[in-house]
């Protein structure tokens, strides 16, 4: 039996919020962590972070970008359609305590984690900013959500079509140079968490970046998901996501997510011949 799909929705351009009934995950789930699903029996494992869950009604909600093979393929189920397996909730928990005040990174795909992040240090008594960039504003989505987990939101677009023109970074020194802040927390982009990291060396402020390298079975079984945080080789999937951004070789990181660019670009042109050869094949069989 897999997990139905109760609720879809386009929240931004290519980027979509999803619902399913999934009680031993949403009992059990805490703000940071993430899941690993596959839309049918024969695809690949992906895993997505948690954005929201309601333990009473044990809904799950993922958001996540059709940008791949599989995300697509996710993409095109609908209300009432059914995801093969999801698992979860894997990974630890983001650390929450009562640091003072707060600021929470989100860059693009990243807001969706950010969600649950940020309430929950707000929740804990924290004062908390919330900075959310994209490219552009119709990369923005949750706005009504964000305001309410968080102390202040702020919005950054690289065009300067909503909010602040420009990076999440310029918005976090502005913040830095007004007031102390105490923790800080990047998730989204690697290059976007390289920065944070880079901006807040040095100042006394606690950074942790959560990662999303290539991972396969969640489990730490698979070690594709490694990473150097330091002198020491950790499993995302286990030892984080969130790992001290100071100390996370983002270059290794990001030169490691380019491995399968040419076999993800070839997986993405056969998947689209196949689809015109079935409309072909099915206009032929009308005539």
């Amino acid at each position: 039996m897999g997990y139905e799909i109760l609720y879809k929705n386009e929240v931004c351009k290519n980027q979509f919020e999803i619902r399913v009934k999934a009680p031993y995950i949403t009992k059990n789930a805490k703000a940071g962590q993430f899941i690993i699903l596959r839309v049918d029996k024969n695809s690949e494992r992906i895993p997505l972070t948690i954005a929201d869950y309601d333990r009473e009604n044990e809904v799950l909600t993922i958001v996540y970008m059709a940008v791949g093979y599989t995300t697509k393929k996710l993409a095109s189920l609908n209300v009432g359609d059914e995801i093969e397996d999801i698992v979860g909730p894997l990974g630890k928990p983001t650390r929450i305590e009562k640091y003072g005040t707060v600021v929470c990174v989100a860059g693009g795909y990243g807001a969706a984690p950010c969600y649950l992040i940020s309430k929950a240090f707000k929740d804990a008594g924290n004062k908390v900013y919330m900075i959310m960039g994209a490219r552009n504003k119709d990369l923005i989505f949750w706005q009504d959500k964000m305001k309410d987990a968080c102390s202040e939101l702020i919005i950054t677009t690289d065009d300067g079509s909503l909010g602040v023109k420009g990076f999440t970074t310029s918005v976090m020194a502005d913040i830095m140079n007004r007031e102390k802040i105490d923790y800080a927390i990047a998730v989204g982009p690697m290059p976007m968490m390289k920065a944070v990291a880079d901006l807040t060396r040095g100042k006394g402020i606690k950074t942790e970046a959560s990662m999303n390298p290539i991972m396969v079975d969640g489990t730490g079984m698979c070690g594709a998901c490694r990473i150097t945080v330091g002198d020491e080789v950790k499993f995302a999937c286990v030892d984080g996501p969130d790992f001290d951004a100071h100390l996370i070789d983002f270059d290794e990181v990001m030169n490691r997510s380019k491995i399968y660019k040419d076999y993800e670009k070839r997986c993405d042109e056969t998947n689209c011949n196949l689809q015109k050869q079935a409309r072909e094949l099915e206009e032929a069989l009308k005539v």
